[in-house]
């Protein structure tokens, strides 16, 4: 008798290590409770609380009037990769082709398109940690091996050229550097960064993708720098990724770009032309007036930020067991539980880890983090501050009352 064939799903093996992000099914379970009619306070979406500005969303309407509702350029529009040539000249002191420009769906597919490009089977990238988990999840799935270096908070959280050295082998395709940092809001000045560029200089084979999304939202007079821009030996070995998300409150919009050799560029190209072509028409029209706009409120949008930091800061280190490091940019407090991990709830439960810190802050003070374990390590939890004052000084009530019930071991 013949063998049958198996007619359930079978999932590609490329994904037998992949999950939901644990940010999604922290925030899926957040908004259940809010629908039992709990008062959860999220923070822990990664979105900025602003709108859109106005002038974006009228040329937005604006192109859609005109028409622009078509295919447009495979990796962006003409107009859009003008505006990026002389964002990169205004701002970061870079000149590029237009052919050294990519825009894509987010600057998460960016990322993706660039890695799908070039990782074989066995190629390695370097990731600092604490990380954005779905830096590992895309070098895995397109086949590549995620090499990560814990980054501690004695460093600052972040990478040291000692430690860059010693993990590069020769099969090190990428070192992937995320400033200012998700999840930690640790960012580099001229002088670290130039160290680790002169570790690069050594290893020809090692390319550098640089993720300057949050590069405008920096604190007390820090001033983010490209790395391209320290190392101009160094450009043809260099992409840079960002997108309007995070600067521009244009999560929603999905435009990404990334700047590199224009070899590289060609070959993202075609792993976008095989995926989603284009951007969005209307997007990118948006994004282009978000570039070439008044750029002013990004300093007062910074200065939010700030001032909701220096909040959240101040109110975690005031809390017995817990400590925070104040971080030089982005949009999230990354603290430390381990001074409270041992302790006994008044139920009876021993938090012995960050997750459980994290689930039992949120089943009982209904507020939403994220533990430092889902971005590797621990014991910390991550809080966004991209919300509103008032619900940010909420939220640190609840949890300095709830750890207050906290049994603690002598």
């Amino acid at each position: 008798m013949p063998d049958t064939p198996n007619t359930g799903f079978r999932r590609a093996r490329r994904l037998a290590t992949q999950q939901v992000s644990e940010i999604l099914r922290i925030g899926a379970r957040a908004a259940e409770m809010k629908r039992a009619g709990l008062p959860v306070i999220v923070l822990g979406a990664g979105e900025p609380d602003f709108d859109t500005p106005p002038n974006v969303i009228e040329a937005a309407h604006r192109a859609m009037l005109a028409g622009e509702t078509k295919y447009t350029a495979l990796d962006g529009t003409p107009a859009l990769k003008a505006a990026l040539v002389a964002k990169f000249r205004r701002e970061n002191g870079l000149d590029f082709a237009q052919n050294e420009i990519t825009v894509a769906a987010g600057a998460k597919q960016v990322i993706y398109n660039a890695l799908m490009a070039t990782l074989d089977p066995g190629d390695e990238v370097i990731i600092p940690m604490p990380y954005w988990t779905t830096y590992s999840a895309m070098v895995e799935i397109a086949g590549g091996t995620a090499v990560t270096i814990a980054c501690g908070e004695a460093d600052g959280f972040r990478l040291t050229p000692e430690k860059l050295e010693a993990a590069i082998t020769p099969r090190t395709r990428w070192l992937m550097l995320n400033a200012p940092s998700n999840p930690t809001g640790a960012a580099y000045d001229a002088a670290a960064l130039r160290a680790l560029l002169a570790v690069l200089e050594r290893h020809p084979q090692v390319w550098l993708m640089s993720d300057e999304i949050y590069e405008h939202i920096v604190y007390d007079g820090f001033r983010a720098v490209s790395p391209a821009a320290l190392a101009p030996g160094l450009r043809d070995r260099i992409l840079i990724v960002n997108g309007v998300s995070k600067a521009y409150a244009m999560t929603g919009w999905r435009i990404g770009y990334g700047a590199g050799p224009a070899p590289l560029i060609a070959a993202m190209a075609v792993v976008q032309s095989q995926s989603t072509s284009n951007p969005c028409s209307i997007a990118q029209a948006a994004a282009v007036e978000a570039l070439n706009g008044p750029q002013d409120f990004l300093t007062d949008r910074a200065e939010s930020f700030r001032a909701r930091r220096d909040l959240v800061v101040e109110a975690l280190n005031a809390i017995p067991g817990l400590s925070c490091r104040r971080p030089e940019g982005a949009f999230y407090a990354f603290a430390s539980c381990a001074g409270l991990l041992g302790a006994t709830t008044p139920t009876g439960e021993v938090l012995a880890t960050d997750r459980d810190f994290c689930s039992w802050i949120l089943e009982t003070a209904q507020v939403a983090m994220v533990p430092g374990a889902a971005f590797g390590l621990s014991p910390f939890f991550r809080i966004s501050y991209a919300t509103g004052t008032a619900e940010l000084a909420e939220a640190m009530r609840r949890i300095r009352d709830a750890c207050a019930t906290l049994s603690r071991k002598a």
